[in-house]
């Protein structure tokens, strides 16, 4: 019988077809097994009719939640007109009204000298992209990347990646890549904690101006401003601004990854703002699409060294996304909602704090705005000089399953696993967010009983 002649009633059936049917590769279900009926706003509901607070939301992606009306006016307005859905590069109003509010919503020094380049439709393709941007502009080859960093799955964004697991079994990888330390102050990569930042841009520095460093001059330095998937990680002010001055200085192109910090979820509309500086390239995709698969570059137009068809990919068109992006950076800006993301990200960290206390798997609070984390650790082994005790994956992972069972979604990430991660919608509200943090703390004291008791 066809899926078309089934009737597709149950989580147990819709799961049980993935399962069969979908390839090895994939990975939110195995964690999260849901089979979504239907969702609005911050609330999924399940082919069982249960209903969840959704604080993954995309991994980022939906910065006004599922089905805002404003992303469904955007859709209607382009079927209505029959505006062509699919234009590769070919330009429309859609097209340069995104534009528009794209440059509107940088900061003036940057937009002024800013080009754009649409790329595929994820993030890793914009990357991808500025890759060959900086290495086509400089004429060199290295790029300097950070431990912890995430930029993509592709075989190139792997490459410039600090996650080693999805790297085990392929090989060849892009070479020419250096990985720097990455100031986590929780795991400090030279054990001294808070100020562990400065050491880092010493290294750096000297790193860079040491003729028998090993590393030819790079053709750009990648950086997220808060890591993602390496745990919730934000960067401290004064790295970020001494990270600018080295590589400017030098000349070196730097590439702020913006994928998940952009438009709005760590407080400011894009997260390189916190430090005010302005990078030579920056790569946004999930939340500039409005919900749907867009990804942009955009850099100081001196870099504009490429020749036609340097980069290029079929989906680069995507006057839906382009619409819905459009409408989702209006909203973002008139509702003033990065100023909504920091007031409610900093009661939220204020409240796990609180939690925290009365807890002993939870060893660190982080994050800046919505995109937050939680490390779990195993407290019965001993901490390092810094005071910090080993991470625990197994617990969050139980803490996840305990969270979900009670009808809160959220990501687990970071080393070993060991990070909970909020990346709730820009539109949760304070009762949802009390609900959550209620939710939570259920999760967390439940899962404890059980990890003591296993």
């Amino acid at each position: 019988m066809s899926t078309s002649t089934k009737q597709l009633t149950s989580n147990e059936m819709l799961l049980a077809m993935q399962n069969e049917r979908e390839s090895n590769a994939r990975s939110y279900p195995r964690r999260l097994p849901i089979a979504i009926k239907q969702a609005k706003g911050a609330v999924i509901t399940d082919m069982d009719g249960k209903e969840y607070i959704d604080c993954l939301a995309g991994a980022g992606t939906l910065a006004l939640g599922h089905n805002h009306y404003v992303v469904h006016e955007a859709i209607q307005d382009v079927l209505a007109k029959s505006i062509p859905l699919h234009t590769l590069d070919l330009t429309t109003p859609v097209k340069e009204a995104f534009i528009d509010e794209v440059f509107a919503s940088l900061p003036e020094q940057f937009a002024n000298k800013a080009k754009i380049q649409f790329c595929g439709p994820t993030g890793g393709d914009a990357i991808e992209a500025a890759l060959k941007l900086v290495k086509t502009a400089t004429g060199n080859r290295t790029i300097l990347s950070f431990q912890g960093g995430y930029h993509g799955s592709t075989h190139g964004t792997l490459s410039i990646s600090g996650t080693t697991s999805p790297k085990k079994h392929i090989h060849a990888l892009v070479p020419d890549t250096h990985f720097l330390p990455y100031p986590y102050e929780y795991r400090c990569p030279f054990g001294v904690g808070a100020e562990g930042h400065t050491y880092i841009s010493t290294y750096i520095e000297n790193m860079l101006d040491d003729p028998e460093s090993g590393i030819v001059t790079p053709a750009g330095v990648v950086v997220e401003i808060v890591q993602g998937e390496g745990g919730s990680v934000p960067a401290p002010i004064p790295w970020l601004k001494e990270l600018r001055r080295i590589t400017k200085e030098r000349n070196i192109p730097l590439i702020v990854d913006e994928v998940q910090t952009g438009i709005g979820r760590t407080g400011k509309l894009y997260a390189f703002e916190h430090a005010d500086i302005q990078p030579d390239v920056l790569v946004l995709s999930k939340a500039i699409g409005g919900s749907l698969p867009l990804s942009v570059v955009l850099y100081d137009k001196k870099l504009d060294q490429w020749e036609a068809g340097a980069h290029i990919g079929t989906f680069r068109g995507n006057q839906l996304a382009m619409a819905t992006g459009q409408a989702t950076l209006q909203f973002i800006k008139q509702e003033n909602l990065p100023a909504h993301a920091h007031e409610l990200g900093a009661y939220i960290q204020s409240q796990l704090k609180h939690i925290q206390k009365q807890v002993f798997s939870i060893g660190d609070v982080r994050g800046r705005g919505l995109m937050l984390g939680v490390e779990i650790i195993d407290a019965t082994k001993p901490a390092n000089k810094i005071g910090s005790h080993p991470a625990n994956g197994e617990l969050a992972k139980l803490i996840q399953k305990e969270c979900f069972d009670r009808g809160v979604i959220l990501e687990v990430g970071g080393r070993h696993g060991a990070v909970i991660r909020l990346l709730p919608p820009l539109i949760l509200t304070k009762q949802q967010t009390d609900e959550v943090l209620t939710r939570f703390e259920e999760a967390i004291k439940a899962a404890e009983e059980k990890w003591v008791n296993k």
